[in-house]
């Protein structure tokens, strides 16, 4: 399997100082970051644009981690270039939010970025069969998106393991990546599913501890 990535959410990020703190979880060892989009339409929430990713370009190129942009938002298709050419490594898309999914991929690839696909919990994964071949991501969302803190759903544990095997299957290398409720308790569970990029919001930047502590909790269970 891949390695074992930590991506830290800067939905749960103190914006004030974003790239203060962005910049200690990329010097605790965070290899991506993730930009959650959303519009207020497709998720009952309103968060970042373009502008941010923009803004968090620089050092990403000055420390080589990864900006994995994970678009909750109605017709992303017409913000694909937005998003790349502000300087995003990852576009991840929701099956439900494409209807010419095959098609918004390869428009992803021809932008020079990778392309992603995720899926609502209540969305099962066959409508991701037949592009697993073609995607270098794919997410599992543990809670319903729109907003942080949520606690894990349960059932997430064996929905992974059973994409797993499919990305197994066919022999892709693509990240099993997994969103939601991604805490040190349970964080040894999601990975021995299969999961290999974790998501992590409030677990890295919320509670008494520092950016830099709450990191080295995760490392501390998973042994990376």
């Amino acid at each position: 399997m891949n390695q074992i990535k930590l991506a830290p959410s800067i939905l749960s990020a103190d914006f004030s100082r974003l790239g203060e703190q962005v910049g200690e979880a990329i010097a605790a060892g965070a290899e991506y970051i993730h930009l959650d989009v959303m519009d207020g339409h497709f998720v009952p929430n309103i968060t970042i644009g373009p502008l941010i990713v923009q803004a968090l370009r620089p050092l990403a190129e000055q420390t080589g981690v990864v900006l994995d942009v994970h678009l909750m938002i109605a017709n992303p298709d017409r913000y694909l270039a937005d998003f790349a050419q502000a300087g995003a490594d990852i576009l991840t898309v929701h099956v439900e939010t494409c209807p010419h999914l095959h098609r918004t991929v390869q428009v992803i690839r021809e932008l020079g970025v990778k392309p992603g696909v995720t899926l609502n919990p209540a969305t099962p994964l066959v409508t991701l069969e037949e592009i697993l071949p073609d995607v270098d991501l794919v997410l599992i969302m543990s809670v319903n998106p729109g907003f942080g803190g949520q606690s894990y759903i349960p059932g997430s544990t064996d929905k992974i393991r059973r994409l797993r095997r499919m990305l197994d299957a066919i022999g892709s290398t693509a990240d099993l990546e997994v969103d939601g409720g991604v805490k040190v308790q349970n964080v040894a569970e999601i990975v021995a599913a299969g999961a290999n990029v974790l998501v992590a919001g409030s677990a890295i930047f919320g509670g008494s501890k520092t950016i830099s502590e709450n990191i080295a909790d995760f490392r501390r269970v998973l042994r990376v």
